[in-house]
């Protein structure tokens, strides 16, 4: 038997599990084992997506590097993928190597930052990605699978490797797996893709880069929720709160995006929007000219006048994206700062192209 990968090589094996330890000498895993990329599994990857393998979907211009469709189906196999879940991993590879998305920056910063994938449309029934209860956690196929394809696609065919390209000083564990669905069927909210411009039966995938989700426990009404998202959100420390140690004390912060997921009941929310959510999110989210200055963030002596003087860590209340998803028994939210500013980095949303 043998398998192909990266740069069209083939290596030979007589036992699998021979074949799986192959893949870590040739430094073709994320740490775990992989599932052996088989001419003949691959050409079924190739077979659903409906596209060459010589077709380019995307490149990398800094590492001269082009990714091809063939390379992309040689990773979704070795991640576990099942062959009809290729086209959710065709459309996060599109929207991942979209100039405006500038992946060359989250893959390789010292921040560690990981590429959340959220599915929206009726492939996340079809395929049956998970929306609801343990969200980022295990247990899932599709959404385990289709995460870890992304990393490996960047390990194997974007050059990401931790300690060459990818320089991160912690990392976090979205950067094995980091893949979920929204709950559109449970919710009378807008679904994301639709907010982004696609129409409800349009399957699609968002790519966020972003730290992992820190979770907030809350209680009461939508106005105590969103009090408690908001001052976590606004926390000292993540890419909204750096400013880069400026002397200007006007200065506005690096003004990012922020994903908030939300979970529940949706007759919580009854009367509120996903633009009410973010308006008043987005309202709270401040930190002092005074609190910049103690972090370092903003250079000079703490004037009295700091204390009173509020700087916004989201620019627009548009540069929030609200996903509901998660277990129903409780309202329980997940807070994701992105990567770094908007300049650097924006969310990316793809269609999911029919079988």
């Amino acid at each position: 038997m043998n398998a192909s990968a990266k740069n069209a090589r083939s290596i030979e094996w007589d036992d699998p599990v021979d074949a799986i330890e192959q893949m870590y000498e040739l430094g073709w895993t994320d740490g775990l084992p992989v599932v052996p990329p088989t001419e003949e599994r691959v050409g079924q990857f190739l077979e659903v997506g409906g596209r060459p393998a010589n077709e380019v979907v995307g490149a990398l211009p800094e590492r001269r590097r082009e990714i091809t469709v063939g390379k992309i189906a040689a990773n979704a196999v070795m991640a576990g993928c099942r062959p009809e879940y290729f086209r959710v991993v065709l459309a996060a590879s599109e929207a991942m190597l979209d100039p405006v998305f500038n992946l060359v920056g989250p893959s390789s910063s010292l921040g560690g930052s990981a590429i959340l994938i959220i599915v929206n449309g009726p492939v996340t029934r079809e395929l049956n990605i998970n929306s609801g209860n343990n969200l980022f956690g295990p247990g899932n196929r599709a959404n385990a699978t289709i995460g870890r394809a992304v990393r490996l696609i960047l390990m194997n065919a974007c050059a990401a490797i931790p300690g060459l390209f990818d320089r991160s000083v912690l990392g976090h564990p979205g950067k094995y797996s980091y893949c979920i669905a929204e709950s559109e069927a449970d919710t009378h909210w807008t679904p994301l893709h639709v907010e982004r411009g696609f129409p409800p039966e349009q399957s699609a995938v968002t790519v966020f880069a972003c730290d992992g989700p820190r979770q907030a426990r809350t209680s009461g009404g939508p106005e105590n929720i969103l009090m408690t998202v908001a001052d976590v959100a606004a926390s000292l420390g993540t890419s909204l709160s750096t400013v880069g140690s400026t002397n200007d004390a006007s200065a506005v912060v690096r003004q990012g995006e922020l994903a908030l997921v939300i979970s529940g009941e949706s007759s919580v929310w009854d009367g509120w929007s996903k633009s009410d959510v973010r308006r008043a999110v987005q309202g709270r989210m401040k930190r002092s000219v005074a609190d910049l200055k103690r972090a370092a963030e903003i250079k000079g002596e703490v004037l009295p006048k700091d204390e009173t003087t509020l700087l916004p860590l989201v620019a627009d209340p548009e540069d929030i994206m609200v996903v509901f998803a998660g277990g129903a028994e409780k309202t329980m939210c997940a807070v994701i700062p992105s990567w770094g500013p908007k300049v650097s980095s924006t969310a990316v949303t793809k269609a999911v192209r029919p079988a």
